[in-house]
């Protein structure tokens, strides 16, 4: 199908958006299934890309369901994601929310359904065709304290998945369903039944998301790249906002010093654009006209490091070069081949970066003066090791970044000078690119599923952005997306310390 059209070519001139019917947001479909007594409605919210749903009906159960429902028609795979939350108290406590993947709008469709409950509970239910009736698992999963209020639902094919999880945790699979007999194109999203034919309840649904993946064997050299979406998060309560999509490849957005604009990368080149959205501007960077996704901007603000590829050289020929914020001719900083910026000394006269050295097939971590001079290893690690995303703490007593020295990645530290190297991230994900804020208390990274290999930071993975103390403790979750390599690069905070951005991607 057509890539997903943009949030931001639906808003309107209006602040919220409501209908009965037709189009609401990212959903070309918004109707009642079954004929409830009480019509339901969606609301979407475009200054924070929220969705209200307000809905009645006896149940979804049995071999009839009644509710309302906001869907598309969706080809192939997907991945849908939200976080979801009753409001008030409601009348009924088998009232019901979450995603739905549904063959039509005939009240006794074949369905499968991600079901969060008004008492918690949380199963995953399915009628196997028209008219059949609804069946559940037995270990249906009851959150005894508090209901899990982010669900996400994946097809593979045939197969069903139903993961959830609380706020600041880890997804979990709740239940998984071969549904034999569902059409390649399905009716898939959200929906609430007030199970009370009485009644109407209410959920408001945010950071909601709809990927379309791709396989192992993917490849974006001859396939093409997937769509990405430019988002920023509000770290202390983890709300997302989607600001640009484009069908095609963009990466590692950079926050700049006002606050205002987010600096990244695109088909070689480094654009800005309004953090609120709107227009893309270019950014004059010279003859170093061939960018990737490594780059940064000094602690003061007036200068910009960058990775431009060198034709015709060894590993892509990428060198490290510095030049003005504002734009102009950069002046190189690694004549040797490959090397790849990560981060700036608080000083703002040296760079640290990542680069392969005489004859080594292996990534070390190297410091240099942008004044010219000699480069400083600040690694030497053996083969079958990999080291990565170095960067500086703001106080410059540390610098961090992410290596598998004991079989995993992991996220690690040292001094400026290569030593008292100490380890900060102990747990069972791949662990990548290790963000400080500018207030130097949080850390965010990037955390690849244990499928990956520990080397490697794929692109097009379900993949989260977490975040801790930089001294070490809980790691909680930020977000959870459809990404990796080009995610999350390089340094990305805004100069407040309160927000983050990062590029998640979707098929087409």
């Amino acid at each position: 199908m057509k890539y997903l059209i943009t949030l931001l070519a639906m808003w309107t001139s209006f602040n919220v958006v409501q209908s009965q019917s037709g189009q609401v947001g990212v959903f070309q479909n918004n109707s009642d299934i079954g004929n409830p007594k009480k019509t339901g409605s969606a609301v979407y919210n475009q200054t924070d890309q929220s969705y209200t749903l307000m809905g009645g009906g006896y149940n979804i159960w049995f071999e009839r369901d009644e509710f309302h429902y906001l869907f598309n028609k969706i080809k192939g795979d997907f991945i849908m994601t939200a976080n979801f939350g009753f409001v008030g108290k409601g009348k009924e406590a088998h009232r019901k929310t979450g995603w739905m993947i549904r063959e039509t709008t005939d009240e006794k469709s074949s369905h499968i359904t991600a079901a969060l409950h008004g008492d918690g509970m949380t199963a995953l239910q399915w009628r196997v065709s028209a008219g059949a009736a609804m069946r559940d698992p037995q270990d249906e999963i009851f959150a005894a304290d508090s209901s899990f209020n982010i669900m996400q639902i994946e097809r593979i094919g045939k197969k069903i998945t139903f993961r959830a999880a609380h706020t600041g945790k880890a997804l979990e699979i709740i239940g998984t369903h071969e549904m034999g007999n569902l059409p390649d194109e399905v009716l898939a999203g959200p929906f609430i039944c007030s199970h009370n034919p009485e009644v109407t309840e209410e959920v408001k649904i945010w950071n909601l998301r709809i990927d379309q993946p791709v396989g192992d064997a993917y490849n974006p050299g001859s396939s093409g790249y997937l769509g990405c979406r430019m988002e920023t998060i509000n770290v202390s309560d983890g709300k997302r906002l989607v600001i640009y999509e484009r069908a095609g490849r963009f990466e590692a957005p950079n926050w700049m010093p006002d606050g205002k604009k987010l600096l990244f990368n695109m088909d070689g080149s480094l654009y800005t654009i309004p953090v609120t959205g709107g227009e893309i501007v270019k950014l004059n960077t010279g003859s170093a006209n061939n960018n990737n996704n490594d780059h940064g901007i000094s602690f003061d603000g007036k200068l910009l490091a960058v990775s431009s590829q060198r034709q015709g050289l060894p590993g892509g020929g990428s060198s490290v070069y510095i030049l003005p914020l504002t734009g102009g001719e950069p002046k190189m900083i690694t004549e040797k081949t490959p090397s790849y910026f990560h981060g700036w000394a608080p000083n703002n006269k040296e760079v640290v970066y990542v680069a392969m050295r005489d004859g080594k097939t292996v990534f070390n971590l190297y410091r240099n003066s942008i004044n010219g001079g000699k480069e400083v290893a600040l690694t030497d690690i053996k083969a079958g090791e990999h080291v990565d995303g170095c960067e500086y703490s703001p106080d410059g007593k540390y610098i961090y970044y992410n290596g598998n020295h004991t079989g995993t990645m992991q996220i690690w530290r040292m001094k400026p000078d290569g030593s008292g190297r100490e380890q900060i991230t102990f747990d069972k994900y791949n662990n990548w690119f290790p963000h400080i804020s500018p207030d130097g208390k949080w850390i965010v990274l990037i955390s690849f599923p244990l499928d990956i290999d520990p080397n490697s930071h794929p692109s097009y993975k379900r993949v989260m952005l977490r975040i801790m103390p930089v001294n070490g403790g809980e790691i909680k979750v930020l977000a959870y997306l459809y990404g990796g390599q080009g995610t999350i690069n390089v340094p990305s905070w805004s100069p407040d310390s309160k927000q983050v951005a990062f590029v998640s991607n979707s098929g087409k």
